[in-house]
Order: structure tokens, then sequence, then C-alpha cells
């Protein structure tokens, strides 16, 4: 169910509400049609760099969302959002609970940049039904079915984080190599000598060190989503960030990050560890490689607390709730689906058919 809003950002001509128009990228009168371009700093056509250093976070500036916020707290899923204070929010844009209930203002960092809705609320129910039709296991009378979607247009937080790294290494490299062997075997009762080729391996240690920049480590802001489905959203274009406006939010809801950035900063961490992980394993080379030991400095963090546009949308089928979202900005579509217990029987006597088949032309071979 959409909330209307009161008037924060009145038509010109007809002094209606206006809300941001994701097809036109401009505001647009819910009354009248009129539209009006964003006011966006001279130098938006380059990509947002509005990068903050970790010793910013309790900067009060950073507080200012434009308008004043309010939190708005589901009692049924424990979702929070943010709407101006005048806003009465009458459902829960996650669950549609008309549980919700205010909470006080907002306190939270305000996001530097966000990427608008690109992707109409008609053109995510179009994907949807088109991407749900490419699917393999789901029942037939889903994939003829209209579903009908209940959607909703949310920015979600997110931080990005951006650190120099430096890491020292030692390990053990194993190098394979082959020699023929001469072996005895008994094959109808008599024995007979054959050649083998066996592979042994010769281990050396070996160190050195990595430097590293990563720009961009996204990393969700919310716990509130199934991660399957929110780290399947991987293709947003953060070159086409904009600078934050209050004027993106109007007509949408913009969740509040329940992620700290602390919390934030540790899981870009982990990531960051694995990926130097991967990378130092590769420029080692070698066959095998054992007793790896990492040491890794970070310095210059800094992060972004941006917001990405998802249109969160839950429909039912034989009385079971699914949830998917579509990304705003690209309209790739992540979700569940029901399952069709007979296809996936199906398709697993057939895989076992056919594996019998080779093993049983192996053997006869």
């Amino acid at each position: 169910m959409t909330v209307e809003a009161p008037i924060r950002f009145p038509c010109s001509g007809c002094g209606a509400q206006m809300v941001f128009d994701a097809e036109s990228q401009q505001m647009k009168c819910t009354y009248c049609g009129q539209l009006a371009p964003i006011d966006l700093p001279e130098e938006y056509e380059e990509p947002v760099e509005y990068e903050l250093d970790f010793s910013d976070e309790n900067d009060e500036d950073l507080r200012d969302w434009g308008t004043e916020q309010q939190i708005i707290k589901c009692e049924s899923c424990g979702a929070e959002t943010l709407i101006p204070v005048q806003q009465t929010a009458l459902t829960c844009a996650f669950c549609g609970s008309p549980k919700v209930l205010p909470q006080g203002s907002d306190d939270s960092i305000r996001p530097e940049s966000i990427i608008p809705f690109h992707i109409t609320k008609e053109k995510a129910n179009e994907l949807f039904l088109k991407w749900k039709k490419k699917k393999w296991f789901v029942p037939n009378a889903f994939k003829r079915q209209h579903t009908y979607s209940n959607v909703t247009g949310i920015y979600v937080p997110f931080w990005t984080f951006d650190a120099q790294t430096h890491s020292d290494y030692e390990a053990e490299v194993g190098t394979h190599h082959y020699r023929t062997e001469t072996r005895t075997r008994t094959v109808d009762g008599k024995t007979e000598t054959y050649e083998e080729q066996v592979r042994y391996t010769v281990w050396h240690s070996t160190s050195g060190s990595y430097s590293q920049f990563f720009n961009d480590v996204l990393i969700p802001a919310s716990s509130r989503h199934d991660d399957r489905i929110i780290e399947r959203f991987d293709d947003f274009s953060l070159e086409d960030l904009l600078p934050y406006k209050p004027e993106f939010l109007s007509g949408f809801v913009a969740e509040r990050y329940n992620v700290s950035l602390r919390d934030g900063w540790s899981e870009a961490r982990y990531r960051i560890d694995q990926e130097l992980e991967s990378r130092i394993k590769s420029k080692i080379g070698g066959d095998e490689i054992r007793n790896l030991e990492i040491d890794t400095g970070y310095y210059d963090q800094t992060y972004k607390h941006i917001l990405l546009p998802l249109w969160n949308a839950t429909y039912t089928f034989k009385n079971k709730t699914y949830h998917y979202m579509v990304n705003g900005e690209t309209g790739s579509v992540s979700g569940k689906v029901p399952r069709s217990g007979w296809k996936i029987t199906f398709f697993i006597l057939f895989c076992a058919a056919i594996a019998a088949g080779i093993i049983w032309y192996f053997n006869q071979s």
C-alpha cells in the first residue's frame, strides 16, 4: 500500500506533491504531471567520490538528511524505515503489517550519495513475470499464473569502503614431478611387470610482499534482507552515484541501516582478506601451497554511506508467501519461487539414468 506523503516538494504549477519519477529522472507532480529537474552540483556528471574518514563518524553535520527524519519500526517483522517527521506510516513496507510505531527522530549517518530509481514499478512487475517463466523447477501453474505482487520501492543502505593494503607473506610451495617406476601385479594367476608414472612433490620455502588498493568494497548495511537475495545484486554501477538529495526519496521509502559502520568494516576486511589470499596464492604459483601465513596492514581507510534502489516485493502462491527483489537501476531479479517436486524427481532420475548408461558403456568397453 502506497502512503501519501505530505507536501514537501510542491509543484510550481498547482502546488500538489511532487515525487521522483524513475522514467524521466526528474520530479513529477502527482496531480498535473508537471516535471521539474533536480538541482545537482555542477560536477555531478563525474563519479561521486565523497569518501569519509573513519574519524568523521561522530560529525553532527553527517546527520543532516535535508529533511528531518523519524524512525518507523514494525512490531511484526522488526523492520526500521525512515520517513519525514510529518508523514504518517500506515503499513510496513516489508511485510505489509499495519503495526508500525514511530520511534522518535533519527540520529543516523546520512547517505553521502545515491543511485536513483531507473526502473519503474510497472517495469519491475514485467521483469519479474519474465524472470519466473525462465525458472526450470517451478510448477507449470505458477508459470502460467499472472502473479500479483505487492511491490514497494525501497532505498536500501550500503557501506562502501576503500583501503590501501600491504601484505607480507611466507609459505611452502610444492612442485609436482613425475618418474617412471617398475611394478608387479598378478593377472589370471600370473605375475607380470609394468611401468607406471608416479607423482612426487618437491617443497621449498618462499616469502614476499604484495600491495593492493581496494576501491568501493560494497557491504549491505541492513540485515533485514535474505543474504542469498541481496548479495546477487552485484551489478550496480557505482560510477553512476549522484550526490544525495532528499528529492530522490520523495515517493519512496529509505531503510535505516542496522549494521554499524564498524561492523560493516569488519565484514569488508574479511572479504578483502579472502581476496588477498587468493591473489597472493596466484602470485606464489606452484602446484601446491601449504603453511601460508599473511600479515596485512591497512592504510588510508575511508567509507561512504550510500542508498541503492531496490523494488521489494512479495506474492502468494497456494497460500504460501514468497519474496523477491528487483534492482531499481539495472532490472536484474533475485528471489524465491515455489518448487515442483515431480520435476525435481524426474530430473534426478534422468541424471541417474545417464550416469548408469555411461558406467555400463565403459564397463562393456
